[in-house]
């Protein structure tokens, strides 16, 4: 793939940089034991330093923790009644099969700014997840997202694409990083 200025606007490049207010990921409900025991079930980790009182204070981190991934699950949680981008797409178009995209919510706490493309199609571009300190049951767990990078690129038959890749780092109620989450999402 090549590199390409063509869709790569000065108002999206000025995005780069360009950081969410942070908001607390964990409302209303915080790291507790069935949102862990369900998460820790679906994603089929057994690990007892996930559920099991006794075994977790044997360990290094003297009582019950969560995989570091939940806290990017408790900043995709959507609380009942809450507007939901995907219910909503469907509601308005039942055919909706995602390739026009999804109107994201730009006034929910922690939103980045959308960025100013036609293109719809998004692609998951992969990501990373730079691990400090688990969470631990109780936690209140904070998120700011920032736009860390934003290229354009040429595919081999043409067309142009933007690899946007966003930086969430997520802190504890002591202001103590626990993650940093880097995604990339391919618009075409």
């Amino acid at each position: 793939m090549a590199e390409t200025k063509g869709v790569l606007s000065d108002d999206i490049r000025a995005l780069i940089g360009v950081a969410a207010e942070k908001a607390e990921a964990s409302l209303p409900w915080g790291v507790e034991r069935e949102g862990l025991r369900i998460f820790t079930q679906a994603i089929m980790d057994p690990d007892p330093r996930y559920w099991d009182d006794a075994f977790a204070r044997t360990t290094k981190f003297g009582g019950i923790v969560a995989p570091p991934i939940y806290c990017s699950y408790l900043d995709r949680k959507i609380a009942p009644g809450s507007d939901d981008p995907v219910t909503r797409a469907f509601q308005e178009d039942p055919e909706c099969d995602g390739i026009g995209g999804v109107k994201e919510s730009v006034d929910r706490p922690g939103a980045l700014p959308p960025v100013p493309t036609e293109l719809k199609r998004i692609l998951n571009g992969g990501n990373e997840i730079e691990v400090y300190k688990y969470p631990r049951l109780g936690d209140r767990i904070f998120s700011q997202a920032r736009y860390a990078d934003i290229k354009a690129r040429q595919t081999k038959d043409g067309s142009e694409m933007l690899v946007i890749t966003t930086e969430t780092t997520y802190t504890n109620q002591d202001d103590e990083v626990l993650c940093i989450l880097r995604a990339s999402i391919i618009r075409r």
